[in-house]
């Protein structure tokens, strides 16, 4: 593919972009995979069909098959990719995407090869120029708020107004619609839809309910489409 990958459609998508999906992508850990179907339905039930389940638990490529599987309505993609073995095993299980706090050239390349998109994580300028050198224009922002924040975002849009982001980390629905007013962010990346308790409780509803708010910052100032 000759393309930047971050830049070309989703497979069997209408959209341009992980970051046209939805203003937010609920960033998922899942403990138990009996949880993973009844989840991603009830958030993509509540508006946000981007779901990033994050490989920081033993389920998580069983839950990755069972959303891709079992949730017709889901873009699933895979976070916390750091090696290029997991590039591998994450689309073999079916994800529709990656995203990775970081990069090297080693785990580029294997993102770059792997077919889907892909976010690599940065939170230094010299990090955003050397993606750029690489054909790389949608990354992920990471850890938005302890990086920088919304100020920071702000003092790249001038120098590097190619370069397109997804925050994730810090980031909750009081600050969620600031950063999404920014012209070089797409989408946030958040857990707050997903409260532990409920989670816990295996309360769907709630979860779809607070989906729903989520969903709605796209008409609180953001640029998603």
């Amino acid at each position: 593919m000759t393309s930047p990958l971050p830049s070309s459609p989703l497979p069997s998508s209408p959209y341009a972009s992980v970051l046209d999906l939805a203003p937010v992508v609920p960033v998922v850990v899942i403990e138990d995979a009996s949880d993973a179907v009844p989840l991603a339905r009830a958030l993509v039930a509540g508006g946000l069909p981007a779901i990033e389940v994050t490989l920081r638990t033993p389920v998580a490529l069983e839950a990755i098959r069972a959303i891709a599987d079992g949730v017709p309505g889901a873009v699933v993609g895979a976070g916390t990719v750091v090696t290029p073995e997991q590039v591998t095993q994450c689309v073999r299980a079916g994800a529709r995407f990656l995203v990775s706090p970081g990069w090297t050239d080693v785990l580029l390349t294997a993102m770059r090869a792997s077919g889907v998109p892909f976010l690599p994580g940065v939170s230094t300028v010299s990090e955003v120029v050397a993606l750029l050198e690489r054909g790389v224009r949608e990354m992920k922002f990471f850890p938005a708020q302890a990086a920088g924040g919304t100020a920071y975002l702000k003092s790249l849009a001038g120098p590097l107004p190619q370069a397109r982001f997804c925050p994730t980390g810090g980031i909750g629905p009081a600050n969620a619609p600031e950063y999404l007013s920014l012209p070089n962010v797409g989408c946030v990346g958040g857990t707050w839809m997903l409260p532990a308790d409920a989670v816990a409780a295996r309360d769907w509803d709630r979860i779809e309910e607070l989906a729903r708010a989520a969903s709605g910052l796209r008409d609180a100032g953001g640029t998603c489409r």
